[in-house]
């Protein structure tokens, strides 16, 4: 004789404690106001979105250029110091070893300011004999000769990038082919063109600094608005859509042209530090870098004059030039720390006797090192813009659409019980099944939230597409588990929700497959529909679907609605 199996009591089932955990967790993130998540909207802390919440939005265009270009350093360097040395300079020698380096030795009868040189130059490697006239010696490569002069005439940071067919220069300012032309042929040179004639030029900036740019302009609009993730879409490599939800056009404008508070301070004794210089010294942040030899990482970024001659006082008064380890360089964003390191024993010995404006930051990994580039930019972007478009977004359409979509979404449910009443004519099981939808609903605003995401209209939509699969799921579940409204015994149970959950994750699968390029990619507004989708899959299927197998069961258990004779 069999002996009956005693129910195990639902506050003892994992699978509904960690649901209920979910739910509770959520229901703080959403309504109890602290920390990052609080809101001003005075119900909840969701944040909404522009159509939803009204705003402005605005449309910047990245002033810049790529071009493939070619020229002699000595040309370079005779152009590039014409301003500096009035009675001219003689070039004596020029030449570029097997490895790239390249030097251009000249005389001269006019005084030579060494420090000045480095910092035209972008070059530490600098030397300037005594006597009349004077020579001097730079070293560097034709790479580096060309965007320090192109950074000269356009007064502007220029980043150039290896190629498998080249070298291309990316010109983070206004320009056009003909104007970087005539720059060209100053100096004996051209831009390169391909193998069908035509010019290796093009408007625009690269893909890495757009999305540089986004990233500052998160770093800096996103942490002060209280939003994680801001809506800023790139349209193509000129062009930067912002959505500011509840933020007035003339503020949404001050925002982006106001930079953040960037400081270098160094420490003196203890815990003291004083400061050095702010982040308007700050003239270039190049492209992270990676020492192939240590494998550490850095940022270059070159100090104007006056930030170069600050920083090796400090360090002279200080004493870190003879006790560097003692006497930290500190960088903080808006007085937070964001780097401290110590002066490398190189840079300490030669502060001594010259400032110094080439500088590198070292960090330890990759993305240490992206985000301190970002930090060091202090919402100063890395190419120029201009504002193009501006607007104000009234939120009547969007507040009209919210209100919508909970009642389309609430008779859905409501349809939906309905007609899982009416399929199992049993209330014990459209219960549990609606409560699960409005749990799993619930979760998802809390995990909104908690990653500052804001709820759009793209969000809202995605909401509701997981409603409709989260019921299509449930109904999976009920149809495997329950026969003419009865649930079979533990070992066919057993066998038919592994059956029902085989199909549940298939299904999920594919949704994710067809959502993470859209994630990944942000294909426009669609990005916040994506977000929502892929959480709700990871939700569903992880907390509220074996939560709702188990509750299922349980009730009907419990209501003698067990059929002992469905064995398959």
């Amino acid at each position: 004789m069999m002996e009956e199996k005693k129910e195990q009591p639902l506050y003892k089932d994992f699978k509904v404690v960690l649901l209920i955990t979910a739910l509770l967790i959520a229901f703080v993130l959403i309504f109890v106001p602290f920390g990052p998540w609080s809101s001003d909207n005075g119900l909840t802390n969701i944040h909404y979105g522009l159509q939803i919440e009204g705003g402005s939005t605005i449309s910047l265009k990245l002033n810049g250029a790529v071009a493939q270009v070619d020229a002699e350093p000595r040309d370079i360097v005779i152009q590039m110091t014409k301003n500096e040395f009035p009675s001219g300079i003689e070039i004596t020698n020029s030449n570029e070893f097997e490895n790239g380096s390249t030097y251009v030795k000249f005389k001269t009868t006019d005084p030579v300011n060494k420090t000045k040189l480095e910092y035209m130059f972008s070059s530490s490697d600098v030397h300037v004999s005594t006597g009349t006239p004077t020579e001097v010696n730079i070293t560097s490569t034709k790479i580096g000769f060309i965007t320090s002069y192109l950074s000269q005439v356009y007064n502007t940071e220029v980043v150039p990038f290896s190629l498998l067919n080249g070298v291309e220069y990316e010109i983070r300012a206004a320009t056009t082919e003909e104007e970087l032309g005539q720059y060209m042929k100053s100096v004996n040179g051209k831009i390169m063109a391909d193998s069908s004639g035509d010019l290796i030029y093009r408007d625009g900036t690269t893909k890495e600094t757009v999305q540089t740019t986004i990233d500052v302009l998160n770093n800096k609009l996103g942490n002060g608005l209280g939003v994680k993730d801001l809506p800023i879409r790139a349209i193509g490599n000129e062009y930067i859509q912002i959505d500011f939800a509840g933020v007035e056009l003339a503020e949404a404008r001050e925002l982006i042209s106001t930079p953040g508070k960037f400081e270098i301070r160094i420490q003196t004794d203890g815990n003291e530090t004083e400061h050095v210089l702010y982040g308007d010294a700050i003239e270039s942040v190049g492209v992270v870098g990676n020492d192939q030899s240590t494998g550490a990482y850095y940022v270059p970024f070159t100090l104007n004059e006056e930030g170069a001659k600050a920083l090796q006082q400090a360090a002279i008064k200080t004493g870190a030039t003879t006790n560097p380890y003692a006497h930290n360089l500190i960088m903080m964003l808006d007085d937070e720390v964001v780097y401290s390191a110590p002066l490398s024993q190189s840079a300490a010995e030669q502060l001594k006797t010259y400032p110094i404006s080439a500088w590198q930051a070292g960090t330890g990994s990759s993305q240490e090192a992206k985000t301190l580039l970002i930090h060091l930019r202090s919402g100063a972007l890395p190419v120029n813009v201009e504002i193009v478009n501006a607007g104000q977004v009234d939120a009547t359409l969007g507040q009209g659409f919210l209100k919508g979509a909970i009642l389309v979404a609430a008779m859905a449910v409501i349809a939906v019980a309905f007609i899982v009443y009416n399929r199992y004519r049993r209330i014990e099981i459209s219960i549990p099944m609606m409560a699960a939808t409005l749990s799993e609903v619930i979760i998802l605003l809390g995990v909104s939230v908690f990653i500052r995401q804001e709820l759009d209209l793209a969000s809202i939509a995605g909401i509701i597409a997981v409603i409709g699969t989260g019921i299509d799921h449930l109904v999976i579940i009920t149809e495997e588990v329950v026969h003419e409204g009865k649930t079979p015994s533990d070992k066919v149970y057993t066998a038919r929700i592994g059956k029902a959950f085989m199909i549940i994750i298939g299904a999920a699968v594919t949704t994710l497959v067809a959502m993470i390029p859209i994630f990944i990619f942000g294909f426009s507004a669609l990005r916040g529909f994506a977000i929502v989708t892929i959480l709700g899959v990871f939700v569903g299927v992880l907390i509220v679907r074996p939560a709702y197998s188990s509750v299922l069961r349980y009730i009907l258990t419990k209501r003698g609605m067990v059929d002992e004779h469905i064995l398959d």
